[in-house]
């Protein structure tokens, strides 16, 4: 069943208390599965339904970087799975890429948004919604308290430090990358003398604050290493500096520290 896209009253529909309904959205419409049945698949892409049978949902319809049927979702075994069938990646949350030669990925309950890679910097979104046990998403009302981002606990000596690692992240540089532990304890020594944090100090900082929001288990993205025997990864360390700026537990008036001044 397609309909036109309206707010979010495309979830908001008694199908959504179905467990397994799947809701997919672009700009161009809707598509509904209510109750499916194992080997329903629902395709995407660039061509539109009404021109090709084959294609559920249009995205990327003015774009020809997107393929004319670019990705399948199926269902089996009790749950959704999507397939990138097109010439261009689809990135899922983060970080996580699907090419077409990558095996099926799970689609888990409740949103996800995926990503069409499009012509130049352009992407296209493609929302899905997969109901679960809860029923279905509620639409807020007027006047509710917004969600605030968790904050994450930091002592001054931790803000001083990954702010120092994260400087190029604060400042909205383009692909941004930590700083290293030596380049960071040099600019700490310059700003603040013998008593700044060394290399040792500082790598001890951060991977102290990393592996405890790694235990936390709520941190968005991954902090631990699959193996302790491995080398840090400088990958975990980017992940930490992300998830700390996103939750704005790490904001620019905290480049302040790097004038040699506490933030007001």
């Amino acid at each position: 069943m397609r309909e036109p896209p309206s707010s979010l009253a495309w979830l908001d529909d008694a199908a959504a208390r179905h467990p397994g309904t799947l809701y997919a959205r672009s700009i161009a419409g809707t598509v509904r599965v209510v109750e499916p049945r194992p080997g329903h698949t629902v395709r995407f892409g660039r061509n539109r339904p009404e021109e090709d049978p084959e294609v559920d949902l249009a995205v990327g319809f003015d774009d020809e970087a997107v393929s004319r049927r670019h990705g399948e979702l199926t269902f089996a075994r009790g749950h959704w799975s999507l397939r990138n069938i097109g010439q261009q990646v689809v990135r899922l949350p983060r970080g996580r890429l699907v090419f077409g030669t990558s095996e099926p990925v799970d689609v888990g309950v409740g949103y996800t948004p995926l990503f069409v890679k499009g012509t130049g910097y352009r992407e296209h979104l493609v929302e899905l919604y997969v109901a679960g046990h809860r029923g279905r998403i509620s639409t807020p009302a007027p006047g509710t308290p917004t969600v605030r981002p968790e904050r994450w606990p930091l002592d001054e000596e931790q803000r001083l430090v990954l702010v120092t690692l994260g400087q190029d992240y604060l400042r909205n540089q383009p692909d941004p990358r930590p700083w290293s532990y030596r380049e960071a304890s040099e600019l700490l020594r310059d700003l603040y003398g013998k008593q700044a944090p060394n290399k040792r100090r500082v790598a001890k900082v951060a991977t102290d604050v990393r592996e405890r929001l790694g235990d936390s288990g709520r941190f968005p993205y991954k902090l631990r290493r699959e193996d302790p025997g491995d080398p840090c990864d400088n990958n975990l360390l980017h992940n930490l500096i992300t998830g700390l700026v996103e939750s704005t537990t790490l904001v620019p008036t905290h480049l302040v520290l790097l004038d040699g001044e506490e933030p007001g």
